[in-house]
């Protein structure tokens, strides 16, 4: 018996954490570390009689989300309870929404120019259709990952493995609002994955969602992922691994890929067809590069789901889904396709001041009445990044303006200063938060255009060099740009360039 081919199956589940002042039902404060167990209440740590109420922005938030990710939002939806033990889950159930989420049918587009040039996705570069037969590459430019449904739920605690033979447990953590983003097995790779959740990252970042910090926890995706095998025209479904916990883009590619190859060596060992609802919860050894067995469920009726009896089914008004279209805002997408079409600003460019809103928002202002829109890119790509790199700070901590930058440019496409004297004016800008125009006059920097003036120069340095005219005459052609530096010098950096070096030259021609 031999394996015709083989495809891989990823769906996957990103656990993501809102930028609400509070906590999900309680008025803790939500935030990142701290000292463990100083930021808890009755309710958070789900103590007997401790009453749950909904905190304000919260619902709002997953709206947001679910916007952005091209969802239906429910005008009408409830809370649920799932019940399971975990030592940092203190109620013994998480509440949770189960058969009415928040958000449904949205999709991911992923660029296509985004994927490895040479990744083949389930065995076709890019593979056309979804796994329901569906197609999926939309406009020749993005491959579709459809989106099942985002849910409202609670965060629970953070359990502590430190040396020795104990445990802690830290409920900071429990209670903190979260959404869980549900989509499709639509991925058809480990790369594919990994793309599809830096993608939403960066969506979600971008409407001020979630601080989307996946070293800390904002953001943790559970990878589910089975094979669907052709052997001898028969087709198999291996078991699906739901793989915990991944919070980076390497930890999702390298666990999926080493889960892949691991079902498929034990189907081609076993060769045995699994029962479908059957699933396994796995962990992800990083130090050891492998999957490692948690636990197995088969199916929802291990959580006993109900309704949350402490918190009434509740309305999602106009106003609030008003509110939270107004948040979205223009995407990171559609902002590169514009700036390319608007400014016609290379890949690279468009990649790069899209990468947060601010600076997308920055940029757009430094250009707007700039008469230079790609100068104004190379400006903040070339030398105000390396200053917020070098300073670890970013575009809303600058001391400067975009419109420091719009008068620069607009300075220098007027020849009123060189490029080198740009420079110049660039760092005291940045030092004293001064504009271009008030440090030029101060320097004194600015070019004289006049052609008088300029010639007087230039006659004065061709009479005190006879020596390179001679050299000029007898060929050496290079004498010219020495002579330009000779003009510059004399005029202290001031003779406007394409003036000085058009008179250099005429004149060497007539002698």
């Amino acid at each position: 018996m031999a394996i015709d081919k083989y495809e891989i199956v990823i769906g996957c589940e990103i656990h993501t954490q809102l930028l609400t002042k509070t906590k999900a039902f309680c008025a803790c404060e939500n935030r990142y570390g701290g000292m463990p167990n100083t930021r808890v209440c009755p309710v958070c740590l789900g103590l007997p009689g401790a009453m749950p109420r909904i905190s304000k922005g919260y619902v709002e938030l997953g709206a947001v989300a679910g916007l952005a990710l091209n969802c239906d939002i429910a005008r009408f939806t409830k809370f649920d309870r799932k019940h399971y033990f975990y030592p940092d889950l203190t109620k013994g159930y998480q509440i949770t929404q189960y058969d009415v989420p928040l958000c449904t049918d949205g999709y991911v587009d992923l660029p296509l120019s985004h994927f490895p040039k040479d990744e083949q996705v389930g065995g076709a570069k890019h593979r056309p259709v979804n796994f329901k037969g569906e197609p999926c590459i939309i406009d020749n430019k993005y491959r579709r990952v459809r989106i099942e449904r985002i849910h409202l739920e609670e965060d629970v605690g953070k359990s502590l493995h430190l040396q020795g033979a104990h445990s802690y447990i830290d409920y900071n953590r429990s209670g903190t609002p979260l959404i869980e983003i549900v989509t499709k097995p639509d991925m058809s790779s480990p790369e594919e994955a990994a793309l599809f959740m830096q993608t939403v990252q960066e969506i979600l970042r971008y409407v001020k969602v979630t601080a989307g910090n996946l070293e800390e926890g904002n953001m943790r995706c559970d990878a589910n992922i089975n094979l669907n095998v052709w052997e001898d025209g028969k087709l198999y479904h291996t078991p699906i691994s739901e793989i915990k916990n991944l919070n980076s883009f390497k930890a999702i590619r390298e666990a999926c890929t080493y889960e892949a190859k691991r079902q498929l060596e034990e189907f081609q060992n076993d060769r045995q067809e699994f029962n479908a609802g059957f699933k396994v919860t796995m962990g992800w050894d990083e130090a050891k590069g492998q999957t490692v067995v948690q636990r197995t469920k088969n199916s929802f009726v291990d959580y006993r789901f109900t309704t949350e009896p402490d918190i009434k089914p509740f309305s999602v008004n106009e106003e609030i889904i008003e509110r939270a279209e107004g948040r979205v805002g223009e995407l990171p997408e559609a902002k590169r396709t514009r700036f390319k079409k608007d400014y016609g600003l290379s890949d690279f460019d468009v990649e790069t001041l899209t990468n947060t809103r601010e600076l997308a928002l920055w940029f757009e202002e430094a250009a707007e009445g700039a008469k230079d829109v790609k100068k104004v890119a190379n400006w903040i790509l070339a030398e105000l990044l390396a200053v917020l790199n070098e300073k670890n700070i970013t575009i809303s901590e600058v001391n400067i303006k975009p419109t420091h930058i719009t008068e620069l440019v607009n300075a220098i496409a007027d020849k009123k200063i060189t490029s080198a004297q740009g420079k110049e004016v660039f760092a005291k800008m940045l030092e004293s938060g001064k504009m271009p125009a008030e440090i030029i006059k101060e320097e004194g920097m600015e070019s004289v255009s006049d052609t008088g003036a300029i010639e007087a120069i230039v006659d004065q340095v061709i009479a005190d060099n006879p020596k390179a005219v001679a050299d000029f005459k007898g060929g050496k052609t290079n004498v010219v740009g020495w002579l330009m530096g000779q003009v510059m010098k004399a005029s202290k950096g001031k003779a406007n360039p394409g003036v000085a070096t058009k008179l250099v030259t005429e004149k060497l021609a007539k002698l």
